[in-house]
């Protein structure tokens, strides 16, 4: 596994949910913030502002992604009132589901038409949060660009022809499609970072010496790891990787390495009946006296305890 990968399939829980809506002019919608997930509005066509954070006009193809929860507004024109009350960011109040309509078009919807939009939400453990994820600001926004992010288009495609026909084997689809488009938007991200960003996790997953470690140690969890092993998978000497390391991301190289193996250990507690030693073998620790001192550290609790809490 890649770090970005982990990222994603370690913070990921529950099903991610999605709709296509169709808005007919005049139409303003409040979208609430719900915490612990995130959620994403893709404009598919039509005109479309987002009043709130705002104004920003959108174009079909652009992205939006709320990494935090926080809500937003989205309408035809800056000027349409919000009179409707908040929804969830997966469509209108009651009208759940793959494909809405909001709105009788009477006459000509205005001068783009109606609008069509594909909106969805993840459920996210927060206990699990990759610093990454903490690092993301409150809104993404990802223009359309003629060329660019083909991927990312692709997949937008692929999911509004699966909520808007759904076909044989199509739950499994969504589903993977979701978390594709999850992957790619953060991706896209991360390559439109400015490129004079020197620090933080955006220039830690563009820098090829941090992600080679980054992904050695998400590969391999459980490897006696020390900083001068890391530093020969990113290609440096001891002292300039560790340096280079924690400036990026935060935190020296082993004390990653400790948070990463017990945020895996959080999630095999959670998710499997496995027993604490087998847990302990697998991140990386040849007692269970020293894996549950370390999970107490990190958690407050020891393993048994974190286990039944959940």
């Amino acid at each position: 596994m890649d770090v970005l990968s982990d990222v994603i399939s370690v913070m990921r829980t529950g099903r991610p949910r999605s709709a296509q809506v169709t808005w007919h002019a005049p139409w303003a919608q409040r979208f609430a913030g719900v915490p612990g997930s995130a959620g994403f509005q893709i404009i598919l066509g039509g005109p479309c502002t987002l009043v709130e954070p705002g104004p920003v006009a959108l174009a079909p193809g652009d992205v939006l992604l709320v990494p935090h929860g926080r809500g937003l507004t989205l309408a035809d024109s800056a000027s349409t009132p919000v009179t409707v009350p908040e929804c969830e960011p997966t469509g209108p109040p009651g009208q759940r589901g793959a494909v809405a309509v909001v709105g009788e078009p009477s006459g000509p919807s205005g001068p783009g038409g109606p609008t069509v939009t594909l909106c969805g939400a993840y459920e996210l453990d927060r206990a699990l949060t990759h610093p990454f994820l903490l690092s993301l600001p409150e809104l993404i926004h990802l223009p359309a660009h003629l060329g660019r992010h083909p991927e990312l288009r692709t997949v937008v495609d692929l999911l509004a022809a699966e909520l808007a026909a759904p076909r044989l084997g199509g739950d499994a689809a969504v589903r993977a499609l979701l978390d594709t488009l999850l992957l790619l938007i953060l991706r896209s991200w991360v390559d439109d970072a400015a490129p004079d960003t020197r620090t933080g996790w955006a220039a830690a997953l563009r820098d090829p010496a941090t992600v080679a470690a980054l992904d050695a140690v998400h590969r391999d969890p459980a490897r006696p790891w020390t900083v001068a092993t890391l530093a020969a998978e990113a290609g440096l000497s001891r002292a300039p990787f560790a340096r280079r390391f924690a400036e990026l991301t935060g935190r020296p190289p082993l004390a990653y390495l400790t948070w990463w193996r017990m945020t895996l250990a959080a999630r095999l507690l959670r998710q499997t009946d496995a027993p604490l030693h087998a847990i302990a073998r697998r991140v990386g620790y040849g007692s269970e006296y020293a894996f549950t001192a370390a999970f107490k550290r990190q958690y407050a609790l020891p393993p048994g305890r974190y286990r039944r809490s959940g």
